[in-house]
């Protein structure tokens, strides 16, 4: 087992940077959807998210 480990590391050391990665992506994407970056008028939970106090 530690044989087949030792001959392929640097795929398993690639293949643990792309997951990393991937993850980061994922990660990014769900908190910018959560997230009312330009403003709330072009948001879809516009009413939602906010209590607006007129």
């Amino acid at each position: 087992m530690m044989n087949w480990i030792l001959n392929n590391l640097s795929t398993i050391i690639v293949a643990a940077i792309l997951l990393i990665i991937v993850i980061m992506i994922i990660k990014h994407q769900i908190q910018t959807r959560h997230t009312c970056s330009s403003g709330c008028g072009g948001c879809p939970m516009a009413g939602k998210c906010h209590t607006h106090k007129k």
